[in-house]
């Protein structure tokens, strides 16, 4: 038996409210001249349109209010739709390539993944964080980018088995109790998917933009349009698509292989009227450095994989530059 969920209960409510209405104004015509049709009609479409007006207002009310997070100027947050498109590498190298981009500009790294903290390990940080004189958290710091993750709070291999509440508590003292000090930029790794901590860091924030990273394969660009959607709902600026894993090239002969498709990502930014931000190719260095703490942005400069993080950077950078003129 299918579950009977909140929104089908909402549904079932909403058509026995329209069903209702509906039996009692064609009675209601069967009672009166025909030249009252129409005002009946009027009258109805004046009763809704308030009914909307109102539940606006008091959603507007229900909202709460976005405070920046001390030190912060600019909040970029990294999503998808969906886990296993390589989000958190995309943003521990986006945001060592906007460091390196403008140097004069600061960046932090914020790990907004609860369940599934992967910064730890990308950046190669281990310990937990000291407290300020203001009982605040100190960012651990690699590479010269601060960094916070609540992998720092619990150990490698403990499962985080909270309920939302909790959750969404974790991520409020991750965003509102840590000393970052002065920073240009702060990118944050969000979770897959679009749950309870999207919508929390999204109403909570000023964000000024979101980065969506996507493979090119059909059934990762459905969940990244989805992404896209939450994002324009919530009023924050899609800053463009990334399309990652975009090609393999095989180390011997050279030959370039689309094994999950070929531009997918940038036919979906087209279709949305969103920026395509670049390509990032499938190549063994990035996982190997990934895996190792050594971004391959910091670890191999002078490779293409690392040109394609900087390339990415400065686009999301020009992108920032183009929303605030």
């Amino acid at each position: 038996m299918a579950q009977f969920t909140y929104s089908r209960l909402s549904h079932f409510l909403r058509l026995s409210v329209n069903n209702a209405s509906v039996s009692r104004a064609a009675a209601d015509v069967t009672r009166v001249p025909g030249r009252c049709v129409q005002s009946i009609r009027w009258q109805r479409s004046v009763d809704s349109k308030s009914l909307q007006e109102r539940q606006k207002q008091q959603m507007a009310r229900g909202l709460p209010k976005q405070k920046p997070i001390p030190g912060v100027k600019q909040v970029i947050v990294v999503a998808s739709g969906k886990g296993g498109v390589g989000k958190s590498t995309t943003a521990v190298n986006l945001a060592l390539g906007l460091a390196e981009n403008d140097p004069s500009r600061s960046v932090g790294l914020l790990d907004a993944d609860v369940y599934g903290p992967s910064i730890p390990k990308l950046m190669n940080l281990k310990g937990s964080p000291e407290l300020s004189d203001n009982n605040l958290m100190i960012p651990l710091r690699n590479y010269g980018v601060p960094c916070m993750s609540m992998g720092f709070l619990v150990g490698d291999a403990a499962p985080i088995v909270w309920r939302g509440l909790m959750v969404m508590s974790a991520v409020e003292k991750l965003l509102r109790q840590v000393d970052w000090g002065q920073l240009d930029l702060l990118v944050v790794d969000m979770p897959p998917g679009t749950g309870d901590v999207q919508l929390s860091i999204s109403q909570n924030v000023p964000v000024a933009g979101a980065v969506i990273v996507s493979t090119p394969q059909d059934i990762a660009l459905l969940d990244a349009r989805r992404g896209a959607e939450m994002f324009n709902k919530v009023h924050v600026p899609v800053l463009g698509l990334v399309q990652n894993m975009s090609v393999f090239q095989c180390p011997n002969c050279q030959h370039q292989t689309h094994i999950f498709g070929s531009d997918g990502a940038k036919n979906l930014a087209l279709t949305l009227g969103v920026p395509f931000l670049g390509d990032v190719p499938l190549h063994l260095s990035i996982r190997e450095t990934s895996d190792s703490g050594k971004p391959v942005v910091v670890s191999a400069p002078d490779s293409a994989e690392a040109d394609a993080y900087r390339k990415l950077a400065a686009a999301v950078l020009r992108r920032l530059d183009a929303l605030q003129s």
